[in-house]
């Protein structure tokens, strides 16, 4: 497996791969790999001849205040991983090769995201899509994969490849746990040992909202109430949102009456997590 850092060099072997008919496949991420992006990626070398995993911790895609500076990083320890997964090429641009000098090119959305992780972090989808279309535009994939924990962000990363006629298909996977259930992140390295602990409230917080459906609640704020005031009785968190959306929209509803995707952030000490469920997987 090789670590190209170039557009042109992951251009040149997607070329050759082209040649011989073969099929490529995406997995987009942020570095510092876990169990989760080696779920994406063992899908992906199912799925397709030739698999490509970048690795570029995208500043457009955060805000003045956020960790892009302290986000962890270790391309040796990202290539080990993909490699014993299956991928054939990592590509691990510098900002500088992504982001030439006078770049004023972007891509935006409205509808899917003003909600959820969209209100507290207004540039952050403008930086995904852009970044996403360019990777696409890059290697050219027939299909992508990404993890249905950043559940908003594959919607609108669908809707963005229905909306622009991308030729590609996007592959959602399901979310990674450890075996507490916790939700597997690069950002659970922020947590200290007290931390870790309490961020075992979102996924049991969200146990509860589905044990209320699967017993046939059917009132979202109702479902909010109890699964906000579960979170609550942990001191070290602080909830950004717990909201009930339109899987379609991401939108707020009020009644479980379509596919629903219930979604939180919270904030476990410092460091901002996210989880969810989708109602049509309970």
């Amino acid at each position: 497996m090789k670590i190209v850092k170039t557009v042109a060099e992951v251009r040149a072997q997607v070329a050759e791969w082209r040649k011989t008919g073969m099929s490529v496949g995406l997995v987009p991420t942020m570095g510092y790999l876990h169990e989760g992006h080696a779920s994406l990626i063992k899908a992906s070398v199912r799925d397709n001849d030739k698999t490509v995993v970048s690795v570029f911790v995208n500043p457009m895609q955060f805000g003045p205040a956020e960790d892009l500076e302290s986000y962890p990083r270790d391309i040796n320890r990202d290539s080990l991983l993909a490699g014993e997964c299956g991928a054939d090429l990592i590509f691990n641009p510098e900002p500088e090769e992504m982001y030439h000098e006078g770049f004023s090119s972007f891509v935006d959305m409205s509808v899917l995201t003003q909600e959820l992780c969209g209100l507290s972090r207004p540039v952050h989808f403008r930086g995904v899509c852009t970044v996403v279309t360019k990777l696409f535009n890059i290697v050219k994939p027939d299909r992508a994969y990404f993890g249905k924990k950043d559940a908003q962000q594959l919607a609108v990363v669908r809707h963005m490849v229905d909306d622009l006629n991308m030729d590609l298909t996007i592959v959602g996977c399901p979310i990674i746990r450890e075996d507490d259930g916790l939700a597997k992140s690069s950002r659970n390295t922020y947590l200290n040992a007290d931390e870790r602990k309490a961020a075992l409230v979102l996924s049991k917080a969200l146990a509860l909202g589905a044990d209320l459906i699967r017993g046939g609640e059917k009132s979202c704020s109702a479902i909010i109430a109890k699964m906000k005031e579960f979170i609550e009785k942990e001191p070290l968190a602080r909830i950004d949102y717990v909201k009930i959306v339109d899987c379609a929209t991401m939108q707020q509803i009020d009644t479980l009456d379509r596919p629903a995707l219930a979604a939180m952030a919270v904030y476990i000490g410092k460091t901002r997590l996210i989880d969810n469920f989708f109602t049509e997987d309970l």
